[in-house]
């Protein structure tokens, strides 16, 4: 039995009802909101929703209940939780014909197009009630591997998308080889298509299937009007850089006590991503801040994968 087949079947063992509470996108309990992480093996946790998703809500309930120390990445811009911490996400801004037109972005897209020319794209737009633990490890389980995401994350994604749409975009070789599978949540309240995933075949790297994918997230974004592809944090990851219009603040929370391991360690995140002032200050001042609106409001037809060759291309020249 492997790891996934493992983890089913304890999902569905811990299945026995719980008491349930709930937080924006996301529901949980006290017996799986946590994820144990760790630092030159210094425990510490943060919750379930980290590792895939975007802008986690958090209560005064949630975070009276949570050993330290205990640290939240990336609350909602409009939330009245959390500081801004020393990484931001970056934005595509997908209406923008400066981002198009660059002269340096339309060359690589031309590339990124070459390279890929013979190759089948789909996009599949769908309820994410309708994904199961399976379906995401069926299309990300290599990626969750490579980069050490815990099964509890799955789950925790999962649940996150369970009133959201999801964009799958797939790319074929020409033998039909799977090259890559790129999921990302629709979210209509900000505007954004944001990429969580990209699981792509190693086979395929001196493509650079990666920026491929974020090119055809960035094109899907705009067809369908939303203003932003989010790219996720990116301090840590400069190859986003070619795509990155806007930055945006992340807005984190860290609990922890003074001489715990962890807030002695100046390597730890404590230090990396917060200030020290920072640590244990719950709430945001002054007021959140507020996310653009697009003056379109995207309206989303769920689909079945469909060629995106297919599709109408606007006059941009980008799409």
């Amino acid at each position: 039995m492997n790891k996934m087949e493992r983890f089913l079947g304890d999902f569905e063992a811990d299945a026995a009802p719980h008491q349930v509470r709930y937080a924006g996108n996301q529901s949980w309990t006290e017996e799986n909101l946590l994820v144990e992480s760790d630092h030159n093996d210094i425990l510490y946790y943060t919750t379930r929703w980290d590792a895939l998703c975007p802008y986690i809500n958090v209560t005064d309930e949630m975070l009276q209940s949570v050993p330290k120390p205990f640290i939240v990445y990336a609350l909602p811009p409009d939330s009245d939780f959390g500081v801004p911490i020393n990484d931001r996400y970056g934005l595509v801004d997908t209406a923008s014909a400066d981002f198009w037109n660059d002269e340096r972005r339309a060359r690589k897209f031309r590339l990124y197009d070459r390279q890929f020319r013979d190759f089948t794209c789909t996009e599949e737009v769908v309820p994410g009630a309708h994904l199961s633990c399976s379906d995401i490890y069926e299309m990300g389980g290599a990626h969750f591997e490579n980069c050490y995401i815990d099964p509890r994350e799955v789950e925790g994604f999962v649940d996150y998308i369970r009133n959201l749409d999801v964009l799958i975009l797939r790319v074929l070789d020409p033998d039909g080889v799977l090259v890559l599978v790129d999921v990302s949540i629709l979210l209509p309240k900000y505007d954004q298509v944001y990429g969580s995933f990209c699981n792509w075949n190693r086979a395929y790297k001196n493509r650079s299937p990666g920026m491929f994918a974020c090119l055809l997230a960035s094109r899907w974004a705009a067809r369908n009007n939303f203003r932003y592809y989010n790219l996720g944090p990116v301090s840590d990851y400069g190859y986003k850089e070619l795509f990155v219009t806007n930055l945006e603040p992340i807005y984190s929370l860290a609990l922890t006590e003074a001489d715990h391991p962890l807030a002695l360690d100046h390597t730890s995140p404590l230090h990396t991503d917060f200030c020290k002032k920072d640590w244990n200050r719950i709430y945001r001042n002054p007021a959140p801040v507020k996310t653009l609106k697009s003056p379109v409001s995207p309206t989303v037809k769920r689909t079945q994968a469909v060629l995106v060759e297919a599709m109408t291309p606007l006059s941009n020249p980008g799409l």
